[in-house]
């Protein structure tokens, strides 16, 4: 490991900024027009997921002044945003914001799937790495992918908010207090609950499906966000148990680290990256294309593995 002057990070920094916007006007060009990719997904079991929380837990210990430096950002982030919306409009939506943290978590968790990628292959790893991401092959795909999960999240607040308003609403909260007053003892306050946590759980279930390895994929491998949206379908498909258990792992993870305001997101947050990582691993086996066919220049499954490239 070598120790780098600011004039040669800025250099590589630039470097990666110039294959980013490479990569990301690619992004416009149908999957009909490249190879597709032969992807097989395996089938996985309850140990198999105790195993990327081992190897998750084991990126964390050697990389932790780094990591806790990147994610003690999103507990910060948290906290503003409930205070935020602690004043009397916005207070329906504090629980909201919190549970809906976790439909953006996969596209937060970038840079811990990339120092994990990097530490798989033997390579120093620092906090600086997470800029890395922009070298991708497939940003373009990971941007829109990151898009479509942010949509998804502000649907889940105007849907949680409509809920408060046709139960609890349509006025605001005189304080805190009374608002928790009514959630508990009114019945209405006992619907919205209910309504809010089903609906709640089938908007995690379809970010679930969408992105369960599909960041993963694209940090590593030119695809298109179709090719990483069906594998991580196919996965889920193909191993719904375990699947389901681990989507429990992650949501309870996630609830557990944001009680103590936010706080525990620094630690919930590096281990269920750095363990996604460890899943796409084990789950997602990527082929060569036959000998026999002849991909056009600059095809988007032509190219190796980025792990296989830096490797």
């Amino acid at each position: 490991m070598t120790i780098r002057s600011s004039a040669e990070w800025g250099v590589d920094q630039f470097r990666s900024a110039g294959i980013a916007l490479d990569s990301f006007s690619r992004v416009w060009r149908s999957e009909a027009d490249v190879q597709p990719p032969i992807v097989t997904v395996r089938r996985i079991t309850a140990a198999d997921l105790s195993d990327v929380l081992r190897k998750g837990w084991a990126d964390f210990g050697a990389n932790r002044t780094d990591i806790i430096f990147l994610c003690v950002l999103y507990p910060v982030i948290g906290i503003v945003l409930a205070y935020a919306a602690s004043g009397r409009d916005l207070l329906p939506l504090i629980f909201p914001l919190a549970s809906g943290f976790a439909l953006v978590a996969p596209f937060a968790a970038l840079g811990l799937y990339e120092m994990s990628r990097r530490r798989e292959l033997g390579v120093a790893v620092g906090w600086t790495d997470v800029f890395r991401v922009l070298s991708a092959p497939s940003l373009g795909a990971i941007v829109w992918l990151g898009l479509l999960l942010t949509a998804i999240f502000l649907i889940w607040l105007l849907v949680a908010y409509a809920i408060y308003r046709v139960t609890l609403g349509p006025l605001p909260p005189a304080s805190a207090i009374s608002f928790m007053h009514d959630v508990l003892t009114m019945a209405a306050g006992w619907t919205m609950i209910v309504a809010g946590v089903g609906l709640g759980f089938m908007f995690a279930a379809l970010v679930f499906c969408l992105s369960a390895v599909g960041f993963p994929l694209l940090l590593d491998r030119e695809a298109g966000l179709e090719t990483a949206v069906a594998v991580s379908v196919r996965t889920v498909l193909a191993n719904p148990g375990p699947m389901a258990l681990w989507a429990l792992i992650v949501a309870g993870s996630l609830v557990i680290g944001s009680l103590p305001l936010f706080v525990g997101l620094a630690i919930a947050l590096p281990l269920l990256g750095h363990s996604t990582w460890h899943l796409y691993r084990k789950a997602v086996v990527w082929q060569e294309p036959p000998v026999a066919s002849t991909p056009s220049p600059g095809s988007a499954f032509s190219a190796p593995a980025r792990s296989e490239r830096e490797g």
